[in-house]
């Protein structure tokens, strides 16, 4: 670990971690198909190794998978939502890293929509709804 990602707490880091794999989850349930979801998670991964290397670092995490929420879909949503605007107030701490957190999760998130070769209205809006949990 970096000392610029021990600037965070074990907890902040999971936070940023399990919100970044729910916001990509999200996308991908928006539009549901086995192979679609295999192909978009693939995507997905793909844009967060274009993150800065601090942040690859946060998102791989210590280990193990990250804790999706459980629940409804719209509890599952009113989660990742919440721990979105969590992260962003976490990453508060340094400007740099919050715009890379949002850059980055904002094309992971455009990545899979586009994974099946289109973006249906179902992604669009939840993509809408990520961003705006982030403050963009």
């Amino acid at each position: 670990m970096t000392d610029k990602t021990m600037r965070y707490t074990d907890q902040e880091r999971d936070t940023l971690r399990n919100s970044a794999m729910g916001a990509m989850m999200l996308v991908s349930k928006s539009d549901p198909g086995i192979m679609g979801t295999i192909k978009e998670m693939l995507a997905g991964s793909k844009a967060l190794r274009s993150a800065s290397p601090d942040m690859q670092e946060i998102f791989k995490g210590s280990g193990g998978m990250p804790k999706m929420p459980k629940g409804s879909q719209a509890d599952m949503e009113n989660n990742v939502m919440s721990m979105l605007q969590q992260s962003m107030q976490i990453l508060q701490k340094n400007p740099q890293d919050q715009q890379n957190f949002r850059n980055t999760i904002m094309s992971a998130c455009d990545q899979i929509a586009k994974a099946q070769g289109g973006v249906s209205d179902n992604e669009t809006q939840m993509i809408n709804k990520i961003r705006s949990a982030m403050g963009g």
